[in-house]
This record gives structure tokens, C-alpha cells and sequence, in this order.
């Protein structure tokens, strides 16, 4: 508790009174998916201390929500320095690949154009391995991601456990059953037809794909031993699929971290939780022996 005082602390007076020209550095990837027969971008930040400490460093794999792209979090966020200035504070790298529209970054078993569980979990890693000096690890691995990201962070880590050491979702999508989602019937139906597109016809009215969606999960998020933070704002219309999965884990005993605050689906409330998250995952980064001194 000490040690997340502390770095509580130290990290958002550094946030806070960090200066507003930052060092770290914004690359461009371009990587050909030959599952998908496409080329799809990722955003690469790389804190200012990559260039001068030459060891492996641990890479965050951020997750873009529905309708976006890889640039959503260096764009959208209200302070534009946000990854800039938490991968200089925490000397990691952050990489924002692009998920798609409407992916929920699954491999679908219909449309051979949208395999996005098998980009992000193989191709997207050995580019990024290629590429840079990282920790070729799952102890340094870590996946995280918002709304649409936050389904995709939790699902592909807990199908490829051996990948990532941790996962994290803001605002997740944690049930795909949109019956459950605070949001008008059109965007609900739309939602639906999508995942009829990408699915095929619901199995069940209550949990319509539960191979496909964390509540239906529970006990593979148990077996992976994943380290796991989420979060909700109290006002987003996700809340309730969030604090499903919240008791869900409680019952089968699933040691999380799970935090809801005043907010709703907003790049607000993103800005304000991604930093506590990365508490969380530095503090794993720490206990696997592969994180850098925290600046």
C-alpha cells in the first residue's frame, strides 16, 4: 500500500507539473497483415530515455474504442502529451494499433477481412519485437484498451495468457449482449447486427456469444492468472455489464482490481483513468524484474 501511495504521489505530480514540451518520441508502423491481406498502422511512443538506455524495454499495447483508429489516443485525449509524457515518466513503450471500426477484435469465423485477435496477438507483437529493443516476454507485455479496447484488451489476453503478463479495460465492453447496454434501440440494434455479421446468429438471449465476451469468460480469466484492472464511470452506459463481471470474478474467486468513479464514456474519464492504470502496471512490471527506473 506504501509503495502505491508513493507512486501515486510522484506520478500525477509529474503529470501535473511535467513541462508541455516532451521528449518522447511518436513513430508510424505499418504492418501487413497476411491474415487479412491488408496493411493497418500502429502508433509507436517511445519515451525520451530509449535512445540512451540501451536494455529491453516493456511495451503497453493500447486499444482504440468502436468506430475509431490508432491515433484515437494521441488525438482525442484533451492533453495531447498524455502517452508522451506516461511513457517518459515510466520509461516503457506505448504502441496504439489500429482495431478497426467495429472489430471487438476477435477473429471473426465469417468475415476473413476481420481476424483482428490474430493481428494484434501475433502479427502486431513480432513486428513490434522486430523492430525495437523490447522485454520478448509476457513479463513484459501488457494489453489495455477503452470501451470496444477494453473487451479486446481482456479477451485476447485471456486467450493468449502465455503473451501477456496483465490486462486492463477503461469503460469495457464486457458483455457483447447490447440488451444489457444503457443506449437508444437503434444503437443497440445496429450493435446486434453487427455482431450477427461478425458471429452469426446469438446462441442464447441472456449471454449471446459467450465464448466471445468476458462474463462469459470468467472462469479462462480465472485460469490464465492474469494480472487485471478495470474500471467504469458510474454514469457510462456500460456500468452495469462492468459490475457483472466485478461480481462474476468476486464469486469464482478471481483476484482484480476493479474501481468505478463519477464520469461516463468520455475521453475525460479516459485521460483520468489510463494513468491509474499504469500504477497498476508498473507495479506488475516491477514484481516481473523487467521495469525501468521510474523517472
Amino acid at each position: 500500500m506504501k509503495f502505491l501511495k508513493n507512486l501515486l504521489l510522484t506520478g500525477l505530480s509529474g503529470l501535473f507539473f511535467s513541462p508541455a514540451i516532451q521528449a518522447a518520441k511518436v513513430d508510424t508502423l505499418e504492418i501487413t497483415s497476411k491474415i487479412m491481406q491488408k496493411r493497418i498502422r500502429a502508433a509507436v511512443v517511445l519515451p525520451s530515455s530509449y535512445k540512451k538506455v540501451k536494455k529491453p524495454f516493456p511495451v503497453l499495447y493500447l486499444l482504440h474504442g468502436g468506430t475509431g483508429n490508432y491515433r484515437d489516443w494521441l488525438s482525442k485525449t484533451p492533453d495531447k502529451t498524455l502517452l508522451h509524457r506516461l511513457a517518459d515518466q515510466y520509461n516503457l513503450i506505448i504502441v496504439t494499433p489500429d482495431g478497426g471500426p467495429t472489430s471487438y477484435y476477435f477473429d471473426s469465423p465469417l468475415d476473413k477481412n476481420s481476424q483482428y485477435e490474430t493481428f494484434i496477438s501475433q502479427e502486431l507483437i513480432e513486428k513490434v519485437e522486430g523492430t525495437y529493443r523490447t522485454v520478448r516476454d509476457r513479463k513484459g507485455r501488457i494489453i489495455a484498451g477503452l470501451s470496444m479496447g477494453g473487451h479486446g484488451a481482456i479477451y485476447i489476453a485471456t486467450k493468449h495468457p502465455d503473451l501477456y503478463c496483465a490486462a486492463g479495460s477503461m469503460s469495457g465492453v464486457m458483455n457483447i449482449n447490447t440488451a444489457t447496454w444503457k443506449v437508444p434501440a437503434d444503437f443497440a440494434k445496429l450493435r446486434a447486427q453487427n455482431f450477427v455479421r461478425l458471429l452469426g446468429a446469438p446462441q442464447d438471449t441472456l449471454n449471446p456469444y459467450p465464448a466471445y465476451t468476458a462474463v462469459g469468460m470468467t472462469d479462462q480469466i480465472k485460469a490464465s492468472r492474469l494480472k487485471l484492472v478495470f474500471d467504469c464511470g458510474v454514469d457510462d452506459f456500460l456500468i452495469e455489464p462492468n459490475r457483472d463481471l466485478h461480481r462474476r470474478l468476486t464469486a469464482n474467486k478471481t483476484p482484480h482490481d476493479y474501481t468505478e468513479r463519477p464520469g461516463g464514456h468520455t475521453w475525460q474519464y479516459w485521460e483520468n483513468a489510463l494513468p491509474y492504470q499504469l500504477i497498476f502496471f508498473y507495479k506488475v512490471f516491477v514484481t516481473n524484474g523487467v521495469a525501468l527506473p521510474s523517472s
